[in-house]
C-alpha cells in the first residue's frame, strides 16, 4: 500500500480529533450527572418537578463556571453543552413544529383590508384550492384573481394594493404582471421578518442547541424549529404562534354598557324564540344572580327562553359608583364562542348607540383564578379598527414584580412617539379606564388615576414568572406580521426520550457485540482486525457527528449501526477476495495486496450507490429521518476509510512482523467453497414465486390497503400512557363521543400504552384547538387513570408514575400532501439515479435494467408484506416518513447486493472471453455467494438486535428493513441477475434453456 506513512497519521490525527470533539460530551453529562447527585441529596421525596427545579438552578449556578482546562484554553459548562452530541427530539424530548406564515394575512395586510368583492373571493378560492394543491399560495391567490376578475379588475386599483400603504412600489397605471413581483418581495421580506422574530424570541427561550431556518420554497411562508429539550409544550406553542401585536384601547365601563346587554337580552328573546322547557338547577341558580343584579322579581321562567343572553353571560351591572368597572360581564369559558355569536349578529349591534357603534367585545387572556369563567370588555373601536397607541412603541420590556414585591408582571418603556401618545391618552381619560390588547386579548384594564408622562407603564395579570418572561421576550422581539400557525408538531415528552436512550443504546451495544462475535468466529485472527477498525468506525462517526453539529436521533443510531453493517461487508468483501487468490496458489502478500485493489471497485460502487439514496433521503426527509441520512451518509464515509485502510494497516503489520494470518477457522474454512449452482436454471421457477406474492400484495393493496400514519393523512397521533394493562376497543368507544367518530385507538408496546388517532378538527388553525383536543382526550381517559394526575400532568406525562402523553404528533392536511408528494418523489428519483449510475459504471442499458426490476421487486414485497400483516402483527406498521426512509434503505441496499454481483460479472466476462454468458453469470453468483450470505447473515443479526432492543417507536422501521434485506439478497441472485441476463442474449447459441 502506497503512503502507508501518511494514512497512518491521518488515521491517528482523525482518532485524536475525534476524541477531541467527543470530550465535551463527556465532560457535560458528567457535569449533568453532578447535578442530579445534588438534586437528589435535597429532595427526600420522588418529586420529579421539584427535582427538575433543582438540577436546573444548579446548573445555572455553574453555567458559566470553567468546567475543562486543556491548558491553551478553557471551557465553561455552557461552552461543553454547545460542542456536545446533539440529541434529536425522539432522544432528548423536546417539540419540532412546521409553522405556517399566513400568506393570506400578509396580503389581507398589504391591502389595507381591503373590501373590494373580486379579492375576497380570491382569496377565498386560494384558500380552497390550497388543501389540494402543491402549489404555493401566492401562485393559488394569483390565479384566482385572474378567474374571478375575468380583466376587469387590476391587483393595482386602489382599492387593493395600490392604496397609500404601497404607494412607493405600486401605481393605479401597473398591469398585474408588474404588480406580482413586487407582491413576492413584499411577502418574502414579511416571511424574513417573521423568522427573525421567532428566532429572536427562540434565542432568549432558554433551551440549549435550538435550530430554526426556513423551510419550502420563499413564498410558501413555513418555518422549521426545533427546540429539544423543551419541556413546557404549551409555553413553546404559545410563544410560537403569539403574533405580539399590542395595542392600547380606551374602554367602556360596565355603567355604559348595562343598558345595552338588557336591550340585547330581550332582543335576543323575540330573534331566537326558544320554547320553555323545565329549568334545571344550574338554570334557576343563573335566574338568581341575574334577579339579584338587575333587581328584579321575576317569574319561575326558562332562562335560557326569556334571558337568551343572561343564560350564557352574567353582566356587571354596577349598584353604586363604587363598582364602576371596565369588567362588563363574565362567562363560562365553553360559552365565550355563543357570547361571541349573539353580539355579532346585526340585530343586537344595532342596538349600540350611534357613539358606540364602533365597539369591539374581547375577552380576558385568562380565566378568573380556579374557576371557569372569564372576564368581558368592550373597547372603544373606529371605523379601521386601528388602536390609538400600536406596540411598535415600545422600546424595551421585562419581567418585574409588583410594589409588594409578591406577583410577575411586565414593565414596558416607551420611545419618545408613544411616551407623547400615552401622556395624551392618559391625561384624557383620568378617572377612566384603558385596556392593554395583546394579540385581541385584554391583559389588563386598570382605572387612570394619574396622567402617565414619563413614558413606562407595565402590565399586569394573573401572570406566572416564565409567562410575564415570554410576554416581556414577544414585545422586545417585535410582533409578527401576520399570524403564524403549526401545521406540523412532533412533541416528545423527555421520559420517553431517556427509554430510547436506553433502549437505542442496548441494541447497539449487543449489535456490536454480535458482529465482533460473527467476524472472529468466521475470519479468526482477521476478524480481530476488523473489529478493530469498527471502533475506529464508531468514534470517527460520533466525533464527525459532534463536530459538524450535526443531530443524533433513534433512526440515527439505526443508520450507524446500518452503516456498521456496511462496514463489516467492505471487509467480507475484501477477505473473500483474499481467500480466492489464495486458493489460486499466490503468497499471504500477494493474496491481502491483489484481494485489497480487487474488492475495490465493488465495495466503492455499492457503497456509492448507498450514499445516493441516502442523499436522496436526506433532501426529502425531515426530522428524525433526516438525521438517520445524515449518520447513514457519514457512516458510509467513515466505513469506507476504516475497511479500506485502517483494516490493510492491521493486516500489513502483523504479516510483517512474519506472523501467518488465515481469514477463516477451523470451522469455517471449508464454507461456500467449490460451489457450482445454476442459478439461471432456477429463474423460471423464481419469477413465479415473485409473482405469486407480488400479485397477492397487489390484491391485497387494492383491497386491505396500508395502514397510512398521519404523516400522509393529515390528523393528531397521541402516545398515552396507563399505569395498568387497558383495552383498546373499549377505550375507542369511550372517545368516540368525545371526538364524533371513532378514533383509531391500537396498543403501541406494552399492554399499557396505546397510540390514539384522531383527525377531530385537524383543520382548524384556532390558537387554542390542541388544548381543547388534550382536554377532551383527558375527559375520555380519565376514568382509567389514577385519581391523582391531574390536566397538567397528563398531558405532558409530567409525573411520578410516568403516565399521560408521551408523544403527540400533529400534521396539518396541507403539509401531509407535501409529505406523500415529496416520498414519492424520493422514490422516483432514487430509482432514476440508480439507473443512470449503473449505466454510467457498467456501459450496458442491461444492467441498469436489471438492477432497477430488482429494486422496484423488493419495494413491491415489502409494501405487499405490510398490506397482508398490519392487522395482525403486534407492533405498529403505519406507513409514514420512516417506512419511506426503510423503503429507500432497501433500495440502498438492494443495490449494493446487486452490484458486487454484477461487478464480478463483469470481471468475468472480461477474464473468460470464451465463456458463454450463461456460464460466466453463473460461476459470478455461485463466487460472491459466500460474500453474499455473510453480509446478509452480519446485516440481518444487526436489525435483529435493533428490532428486538431498540423500542417501540423503531420496530416498524426496522422490520420493513429486515423483510427488505432478506428480499434483496433473493432479488439479486433470482431477479437482477436473470433480467440482466435475459435482455443481453444475442446469439441462438445462448437460448434461454442452456
Amino acid at each position: 500500500m502506497q503512503n502507508k506513512g501518511l494514512i497512518r497519521t491521518f488515521a491517528i490525527l482523525f482518532a485524536l480529533v475525534s476524541i477531541y470533539q467527543l470530550s465535551f460530551t463527556w465532560f457535560a453529562k458528567n457535569v449533568e450527572k453532578d447535578a442530579e447527585i445534588y438534586a437528589e441529596s435535597k429532595v427526600s421525596s420522588n418529586d420529579i418537578d421539584e427535582l427538575a427545579k433543582i438540577k436546573k438552578h444548579f446548573l445555572d449556578s455553574v453555567a458559566n463556571t470553567k468546567i475543562l482546562n486543556l491548558g491553551f484554553t478553557d471551557f465553561t459548562y455552557n461552552e461543553l453543552k454547545e460542542k456536545e452530541i446533539n440529541l434529536g427530539l425522539d432522544l432528548k424530548g423536546g417539540i419540532n413544529a412546521i409553522l405556517e406564515v399566513s400568506v393570506r394575512d400578509i396580503l389581507v395586510g398589504l391591502s389595507n383590508k381591503s373590501k373590494n368583492a373580486v379579492f375576497n373571493e380570491a382569496l377565498n378560492l386560494a384558500t380552497k384550492a390550497e388543501k389540494d394543491s402543491d402549489k404555493d399560495y401566492l401562485q393559488l391567490f394569483f390565479e384566482a384573481f385572474e378567474q374571478v376578475s375575468k380583466g376587469t379588475e387590476k391587483l393595482s386599483d386602489p382599492s387593493i394594493f395600490g392604496n397609500k400603504s404601497l404607494k412607493d412600489k405600486i401605481n393605479f397605471k401597473m398591469s398585474d404582471e408588474e404588480v406580482k413581483p413586487i407582491l413576492k418581495e413584499e411577502i418574502n421580506g414579511s416571511i424574513n421578518t417573521a423568522f427573525e422574530v421567532l428566532r429572536s424570541r427562540i434565542d432568549r427561550f432558554g433551551v440549549t442547541q435550538p435550530n430554526i431556518q426556513r423551510a419550502g420554497t420563499g413564498e410558501s411562508g413555513r418555518i422549521l424549529i426545533e427546540l429539544p429539550g423543551a419541556k413546557d409544550i404549551d409555553r413553546v406553542r404559545k410563544l410560537l404562534q403569539s403574533t405580539a401585536e399590542l395595542q392600547f384601547w380606551e374602554v367602556y365601563s360596565n355603567q355604559e354598557m348595562a343598558q345595552f346587554f338588557i336591550n340585547s337580552n330581550a332582543t335576543l328573546a323575540q330573534i331566537l324564540k326558544v320554547d320553555e322547557e323545565d329549568s334545571s338547577t344550574d338554570s334557576i341558580s343563573k335566574d338568581k344572580e341575574i334577579d339579584d343584579l338587575l333587581g328584579e322579581v321575576k317569574d319561575s321562567v326558562d332562562t335560557k327562553s326569556a334571558n337568551p343572553l343572561f343564560s350564557v353571560l352574567i353582566p356587571n351591572i354596577p349598584q353604586s359608583q363604587n363598582q364602576i368597572s371596565s369588567l362588563i360581564a363574565s362567562a363560562s369559558v365553553s360559552d365565550t364562542a355563543t357570547v361571541d355569536k349573539y353580539l355579532a349578529m346585526k340585530e343586537v349591534r344595532n342596538l349600540l348607540p350611534a357613539n358606540m357603534k364602533y365597539t369591539k367585545f374581547l375577552w380576558d387572556a385568562k380565566p378568573i383564578t380556579d374557576t371557569d369563567r372569564i372576564n368581558l370588555y368592550a373597547i372603544k373601536s373606529n371605523r379601521d379598527d386601528i388602536a390609538p397607541i400600536q406596540g411598535d412603541v415600545i422600546s424595551d420590556a421585562s419581567q418585574v414584580f409588583d410594589q409588594l414585591g409578591a406577583n410577575p408582571e411586565v414593565s414596558m418603556s416607551m420611545n419618545t412617539k408613544g411616551s407623547k401618545q400615552w401622556a395624551k391618552m392618559t391625561t384624557a381619560n383620568v378617572g377612566k379606564f384603558v385596556a392593554v390588547v395583546l394579540d385581541d386579548y385584554v391583559y389588563s384594564a386598570p382605572r387612570v388615576n394619574d396622567a402617565i408622562t414619563h413614558g413606562r407603564t407595565s402590565i399586569s395579570g394573573q401572570f406566572t414568572i416564565e409567562e410575564a418572561q415570554d410576554l416581556a421576550n414577544a414585545l422586545k422581539s417585535g410582533k409578527l406580521p401576520a399570524a403564524a400557525r403549526i401545521i406540523q408538531s412532533d412533541v416528545v415528552g423527555p421520559s420517553l426520550g431517556q427509554e430510547a436512550i436506553d433502549s437505542g443504546s442496548i441494541s447497539f451495544i449487543i449489535a456490536l457485540l454480535l458482529i465482533f462475535a460473527w467476524m472472529i468466529f468466521y475470519y479468526g485472527k482477521a476478524g480481530i482486525f476488523s473489529d478493530i477498525a469498527l471502533i475506529f468506525n464508531i468514534v470517527f462517526i460520533f466525533g464527525t457527528l459532534a463536530a459538524f453539529g450535526a443531530v443524533l436521533t433513534l433512526p440515527g443510531i439505526a443508520g450507524i449501526v446500518l452503516t456498521i453493517g456496511m462496514s463489516v461487508d467492505a471487509n467480507v468483501l475484501i477477505y473473500e477476495r483474499i481467500k480466492e487468490e489464495l486458493h489460486k496458489g499466490k503468497g499471504l502478500k500477494e493474496s491481502v495486496n491483489d484481494g485489497f485493489s480487487g474488492a475495490l471497485s465493488s465495495i466503492l460502487d455499492a457503497n456509492i450507490t448507498t450514499l445516493l439514496t441516502g442523499i436522496i433521503l436526506y433532501v426529502f426527509g425531515t426530522g428524525p429521518i433526516k438525521g438517520f441520512a445524515t449518520t447513514l451518509m457519514i457512516g458510509i464515509v467513515t466505513s469506507l476509510f476504516s475497511a479500506i485502510f485502517i483494516t490493510r494497516l492491521l493486516v500489513d503489520w502483523y504479516i510483517n512482523k512474519g506472523h501467518k494470518l488465515t481469514f477463516n477457522t477451523n470451522i469455517t474454512k471449508n464454507w461456500f467453497k467449490n460451489i457450482h449452482f445454476d442459478f439461471l436454471k432456477k429463474r423460471k421457477m423464481a419469477f413465479i414465486i415473485s409473482g405469486t406474492i407480488i400479485i397477492i400484495g397487489i390484491a391485497s393493496l387494492l383491497t386491505n390497503g396500508l395502514n397510512y400514519g398521519v404523516d400522509f393523512t393529515g390528523g393528531r397521533t397521541y402516545t398515552v400512557r396507563f399505569d395498568k394493562a387497558v383495552n383498546a376497543p373499549e377505550i375507542a368507544n369511550n372517545l368516540k363521543e368525545a371526538f364524533g367518530s371513532l378514533p383509531e385507538v391500537k396498543t403501541f408496546g406494552n399492554a399499557n400504552q396505546l397510540k390514539i388517532t384522531t383527525k377531530y378538527k385537524i383543520d382548524d388553525n384556532a390558537l387554542t384547538v390542541d388544548d381543547e383536543i388534550q382536554n377532551l382526550l383527558y375527559n375520555g381517559l380519565k376514568s382509567y387513570l389514577p385519581e391523582s394526575i391531574t390536566y397538567d400532568q397528563f398531558k405532558g406525562a409530567d409525573n411520578n408514575l410516568n403516565v399521560g402523553v408521551m408523544q403527540n404528533i400533529k400534521v396539518g392536511p396541507t403539509i401531509a400532501d407535501d409529505i406523500k408528494q415529496a416520498a414519492i418523489w424520493a422514490i422516483l428519483g432514487s430509482l432514476i439515479v440508480v439507473f443512470l449510475y449503473i449505466l454510467m459504471r457498467f456501459r450496458k442499458w442491461q444492467y441498469s435494467l436489471g438492477a432497477v426490476v430488482a429494486v422496484f421487486h423488493d419495494v413491491l414485497i415489502v409494501l405487499s408484506i405490510f398490506s397482508l400483516f398490519y392487522k395482525v402483527l403486534p407492533f405498529d406498521m403505519e406507513i409514514g416518513q420512516s417506512f419511506i426512509a426503510a423503503i429507500l434503505t432497501v433500495v440502498g441496499y438492494s443495490l449494493n447486493d446487486t452490484v458486487v454481483i454484477f461487478d464480478r460479472i463483469r470481471e468475468f466476462s472480461k477474464k473468460h472471453i470464451t465463456w458463454p454468458f450463461y456460464r460466466v453469470v453463473n460461476n459470478a453468483l455461485s463466487s460472491t455467494l459466500g460474500r453474499t450470505v455473510n453480509t446478509s447473515l452480519t446485516t440481518l443479526i444487526v436489525l435483529l438486535a435493533i428490532f428486538f432492543f431498540g423500542g417501540d417507536s423503531i420496530k416498524g422501521f426496522m422490520f420493513a428493513l429486515i423483510i427488505g434485506v432478506i428480499v434483496g439478497t433473493y432479488s439479486s441472485l433470482f431477479v437482477a441477475s436473470p433480467i440482466m441476463y435475459i435482455t443481453s442474449i444475442k446469439s441462438d447459441d445462448e437460448k434461454l434453456k442452456q
